[in-house]
């Protein structure tokens, strides 16, 4: 089958997850076209069967912002015409969704129809799509896809709670390779970030406000007032300038490495004892299951689909949003003891094996060919 995806080319979860799709699905036969404004981050490699089709964006003066939206729709419909797609999945309900309505009604004026697939990630749902200004789109893009997938049960309730949904919405969980994390790193290197008496804690995300990183630095103060321990911060955005500074006011910032934004996020876990993941909110908690594969536990707040992903008492802990002395406790209680440690690492990995991409790629390879048997009943009606 010949697919066209569309996603956010950024570090951001769901770019991720629509690229290591992309790619599960090329390995399984089909051909994968990616279109977007820049080649995905962890899209390293095309072949045959992964293409890129760069999207651009001519600037004229009339425009204050530029209009991507429209620039998409048409690439899209070039792109389909000219390789035959049989379908399209747009991750993300703005713009990606409303740009496939259009590319959708532009391409049935030839007669060609092209089912869409969304998938709803979170933030296009919870904090942008619930604007008032974008609700009404928002609302329309979902109602006019053919299928509607969230990436947790949570999701999906909040969905149908925001808007006025008409559609059913099949919930298709995130996923993780686990055949990348089988084998042990030669070259762990844990001796260039720590001590061999200190304990590894490790946060990763694009460091926006609702990661709530400020809890980031507050745990991990807590944490080594009682044992020997370092803070591995991965990633860029508006509140790394603010826990940098916050670091020196504790007298902490010889303890905490921040690395920026990072392609080889399991060779930094690889050597991680303790993942930090203190959201206000997360729709699934992707960056928690990449932890999980690696053997490390996680201290999250217990808010959206993190309670779906990490198992309290099991794989981690969850507390309520907020409560850092909670989460530090926590923490404590894993790291203080070694065969405790290395029971909560054992257990992250196992169940995160329950989102294993060979379990999760026949979930959609299923709702592709439903899609694509029923464009053939919507030509015929017309």
């Amino acid at each position: 089958m010949k697919i066209a995806i569309v996603c956010y080319p950024t570090f951001g979860g769901s770019g991720v997850v629509a690229t290591e799709l992309g790619i599960a699905l090329a390995g399984r036969g089909h051909e994968i076209h990616f279109v977007t404004y820049s080649q995905p981050v962890r899209l390293e490699l095309l072949s045959n069967k992964i293409h890129f089709h760069e999207v651009n964006v001519p600037e004229y003066p009339l425009f204050h912002y530029q209009p991507y939206e429209l620039a998409l729709s048409s690439k899209l419909v070039d792109t389909i015409k000219l390789h035959e797609i049989d379908l399209l999945h747009v991750h993300y309900a703005i713009p990606h969704a409303y740009a496939g309505y259009m590319t959708k009604k532009m391409l049935e004026e030839e007669n060609i129809y092209v089912p869409m697939i969304t998938t709803l990630h979170g933030t296009d749902i919870t904090l942008v799509g619930n604007h008032p200004f974008y609700k009404p789109a928002v609302t329309f893009s979902i109602n006019q896809s053919d299928v509607v997938t969230s990436v947790s049960e949570n999701l999906k309730q909040r969905t149908m709670e925001f808007f006025d949904i008409q559609k059913e919405i099949e919930v298709v969980p995130n996923f993780i390779d686990g055949k990348k994390y089988s084998a042990s790193f030669t070259d762990c290197q844990r001796s260039l970030m720590a001590e061999d008496d200190e304990k590894i804690v490790t946060h990763i995300s694009n460091f926006r406000k609702v990661k709530r990183i400020p809890d980031v630095i507050e745990v991990f103060y807590r944490i080594q007032q009682e044992i020997p321990a370092k803070l591995v911060m991965v990633g860029e955005g508006p509140e790394r300038t603010h826990a940098e500074n916050r670091c020196k006011e504790l007298g902490i910032s010889e303890k905490v490495i921040f690395l920026g934004n990072s392609n080889e996020i399991d060779r930094i876990l690889c050597f991680s004892d303790l993942f930090l993941l203190p959201s206000e909110t997360e729709s699934f908690g992707l960056a928690a299951l990449e932890a999980m594969i690696n053997k490390v536990p996680v201290i999250s707040s217990n808010t959206g689909g993190i309670p779906e992903v990490n198992e309290d008492g099991v794989t981690g802990f969850l507390s309520d949003v907020g409560d850092v002395d909670d989460m530090a406790r926590n923490a404590l209680k894993i790291l203080s003891d070694e065969q405790t440690l290395e029971k909560f690492k054992n257990n992250a990995m196992i169940s995160a094996q329950r989102f294993d991409i060979d379990r999760i790629v026949p979930l959609y390879e299923a709702i592709y060919e439903k899609a694509h048997k029923s464009r053939f009943d919507k030509a015929y009606d017309r």
